[in-house]
């Protein structure tokens, strides 16, 4: 198989992950519904969030899609010209590309984004988020470790 190929087959698979796992469980469990996967820990909670994260800057769906649309466009261009030698940086990219495009179709076809996962860690109800969003967080911490990796290879160890 293509070396290239295997990341465009990621992006669109992530996408499709994101997409199917958004309109199931709003289609098995409903709008503002809440369904215990595990008690006291992990909920299946359907949201629509029209912010960022956290719901930072709700109601600016423009502002959002603009910049989605600049960060993608970007994005793919960093992609297009790794080099074979920039596996983790591709791997980060593909991620982040696949991450920000599905929130991105959310909040164009919809006018927000769908948010479904929640989870009580040690008292602390974190914000509820999506497949989308777990791709953005992969890509953010392996652009970090490559950035470690980079400086520990052209700077010995920290």
């Amino acid at each position: 198989m293509n070396i290239k190929r295997i990341y465009w087959i990621s992006i669109f698979g992530l996408i499709g992950l994101d997409a199917i796992t958004k309109t199931l469980t709003e289609t098995i469990i409903g709008y503002g519904h809440s369904v215990t996967v595990i008690p006291d820990f992990f909920w299946l909670t359907i949201l629509h969030n029209t912010g960022a994260a956290w719901s930072l800057l709700s109601g600016q769906r423009w502002v959002f899609l603009g910049i989605a649309l600049v960060a993608l466009c970007v994005m793919l261009v960093f992609l297009l010209k790794t080099t074979d030698q920039q596996k983790l940086y591709r791997w980060a990219l593909v991620f982040l590309i696949a991450g920000t495009f599905g929130n991105f179709m959310d909040r164009l076809s919809l006018g927000y984004v769908r948010d479904f996962l929640s989870f009580n860690t040690f008292g602390y109800m974190f914000p509820v988020f999506n497949v989308a969003d777990i791709s953005l967080n992969i890509g953010v911490g392996l652009l970090i470790l490559e950035a470690i990796l980079e400086e520990r290879s052209t700077h010995g160890k920290l």
